[in-house]
């Protein structure tokens, strides 16, 4: 391979993973303050890909416009989860089983709604993005792969912003860093966990709809990035909103690239084999070793 080709597939990786960020940090930020591995974190992404699906077929909005409209109404979707099913489960320091079996359930659940209305056939969302090009020298890049990435890290930057300057997201961090001592001064965590698990399924569904531009999807759409979103926040540091992004830069790279070597079939296997890897020698994520830089100066 030349210079071009490999900065072709560089120039593939970032615009991959502004979407794989967006895509996990739903997860993130619920993980992190409610201590809950939601694993319907994959029906919300495959619902996401549907609702833009339909915006666009129905009324002919744009997916992009759909993907954000997506974020008001999954948050809403979110809020109305929290308080059917999730306020129920036992409040606790660590994943509990309970709460596996019930996102796991409600996966399941969705995923078998979405097969009665939509059937089991692969849809596509197809605009006149899709097949267009920009030229950048020798290195063609598709327009959907920059207006994708763009509403991605536009969406990123808004909830950093929320993260460090609104009450609520004080109110996360407080939680995130010490659940004890935030109730203690007086943040209320029933309230500002509904909020969590309404922001990060609004995420997820805002995500669902930019994957839903790049790739075919079908009722069992969400699992094959579940398993990315695990590696992401992994990577990130389980509660760590910002470490999102350096997680999603690795995988991308590494999914992005090897396939110089090996076919694209196997990148399923290469993400489960860095989620061990990763588990194995930094538990704590990438994030940690910086951490020990910093404190080491």
């Amino acid at each position: 391979m030349d210079s071009s080709e490999y900065l072709d597939l560089l120039i593939k990786a970032l615009l991959l993973a502004g979407v794989y960020a967006a895509m996990a940090v739903g997860m993130t930020v619920i993980y992190g303050v409610m201590k809950i591995v939601n694993l319907a974190h994959a029906g919300f992404l495959m619902l996401g890909a549907y609702f833009a699906l339909e915006l666009f077929q129905r009324f002919h909005i744009d997916p992009i416009l759909g993907s954000v409209i997506a974020l008001p109404v999954f948050f809403l979707f979110g809020m109305l989860v929290h308080w059917l099913l999730i306020r129920w489960l036992p409040k606790s320091d660590t994943p509990t089983l309970a709460s596996l079996l019930l996102m796991f359930g409600f996966l399941l659940v969705l995923q078998n709604v979405a097969y009665l209305i939509w059937g089991s056939d692969d849809q596509s969302i197809l605009t006149p993005l899709t097949l267009s090009s920009v030229q950048i020298g020798q290195i063609s890049v598709p327009k959907v792969n920059l207006v994708v990435f763009a509403a991605a890290v536009i969406c990123m930057i808004v909830l950093q912003i929320v993260f460090n300057r609104s009450w609520f997201g004080r109110s996360m961090r407080a939680l995130i860093q010490n659940p004890y001592a935030a109730k203690i001064v007086g943040v209320d965590d029933e309230r500002t966990a509904r909020l969590t698990f309404g922001l990060g399924t609004a995420f997820a569904g805002f995500a669902g709809g930019l994957l839903g531009m790049l790739y075919s999807f079908s009722p069992d759409f969400g699992r094959q990035f579940l398993l990315r979103s695990f590696v992401i926040i992994v990577l990130g540091g389980l509660e760590s909103v910002s470490g999102v992004a350096l997680g999603a830069i690795v995988l991308a790279l590494v999914e992005t690239f090897s396939i110089v070597k090996l076919p694209a079939s196997y990148q399923p296997a290469i993400s489960f084999a860095l989620l061990v890897v990763v588990l194995l020698i930094l538990p704590k994520g990438l994030t940690s070793l910086f951490n020990k830089k910093w404190k080491a100066a």
